[in-house]
């Protein structure tokens, strides 16, 4: 078995996939914690060789398509950051030049997004990381749509993998966050993957199908919603699914969504990639057929990164 380094030193394994946390991610509370936090980075390296012929789980589809709509490219900040250093980031990304006609979205922390909305200029916009399942009241340290599009912010991300394994969010929460947000107009990147376990047992589209019928089922209007599709393996761990992976994957998202919501659903959705996304690798994942945009981590907080991400588009 081969596997390949590419630029900036990650990890790609052309067949099976590795198990993996945020390597930046802090050490959750104990009602929050979860054994997705506790490999280390050359743990997950080993996985690559030891299983990489075991996850077999191959996604073939015949029909590939491009989702309507631009290329959409979403920065997820996680909890990183503090008023200098966010201040830099903001100052990096509106000198960078943007080449390409897309949308760009950015998910500062909580407590900057006002500084952030302040400072940061177009094309860039802003989205919540998180909300709320419905209006204010009695949840403390919750954070409400409502309060989201108070401050004007059109955006915001449900369902990440970090949020579903740390904070025990289920795929009915993460549906009902997803309607919520869109009853008040919220535009939403609602987040599905698997982990090793279930790519190596060939349950990928059964596991993000599964994430996608929750929202189905409490969800009749599609148009503002992008599917982001991290793999749980690949966040932050420096190994990212191969192209083949990715598109495979994609696609079969794209024809459930057919079958099970619309036809005119399915090649209309945006379709982000997520799952250590970098300046490296971008150009090669963007030219897949099903692949609309990507969410980024780590390299989202390198300005220079997160641009040249950004004018990969196609």
């Amino acid at each position: 078995m081969s596997v390949f380094l590419l630029s900036r030193g990650t990890v790609v394994a052309p067949a099976g996939p590795l198990k993996t946390s945020d390597s930046k991610q802090s050490r959750p509370s104990s009602a929050c914690r979860s054994s997705l936090a506790s490999e280390s980075l050359s743990v997950l390296k080993r996985q690559v060789v030891a299983r990489a012929n075991g996850g077999a789980n191959a996604v073939r589809h015949e029909t590939a398509m491009k989702g309507e709509g631009k290329f959409i490219v979403g920065g997820n900040w996680k909890c990183n950051g503090t008023t200098e250093s966010i201040a830099q980031l903001i100052s990096d990304l509106n000198a960078g030049t943007i080449t390409k006609d897309l949308e760009v979205v950015c998910a500062p922390p909580f407590v900057y997004l006002a500084q952030t909305q302040a400072s940061l200029g177009p094309p860039f916009e802003i989205a919540a990381q998180n909300v709320w399942t419905g209006a204010g009241g009695a949840y403390t340290g919750e954070i409400s749509a409502d309060m989201i599009k108070d401050l004007g912010i059109n955006w915001t991300i449900t369902g990440h993998s970090e949020r579903r394994a740390l904070c025990g969010e289920s795929n009915e929460i993460v549906a009902e966050k997803t309607a919520y947000a869109l009853s008040l107009g919220l535009k939403v990147i609602v987040c599905i993957g698997e982990s090793l376990e279930e790519r190596q047992n060939g349950s990928t589209l059964a596991v993000c199908c599964a994430q996608l019928k929750a929202v189905a089922e409490v969800v009749s209007d599609w148009s503002n919603i992008v599917i982001a599709y991290e793999p749980i393996w690949a966040i932050g761990t420096g190994v990212v699914a191969t192209p083949e992976q990715a598109q495979e994957t994609h696609a079969g998202i794209r024809k459930w969504l057919a079958a099970a919501v619309s036809p005119e659903v399915a090649s209309k959705m945006r379709i982000q990639y997520g799952g250590s996304v970098n300046a490296g690798n971008c150009d090669v994942l963007a030219q897949q057929d099903d692949i609309d945009g990507f969410l980024v981590g780590g390299a989202s907080l390198q300005g220079d990164s997160f641009i040249t991400i950004c004018n990969s588009a196609v």
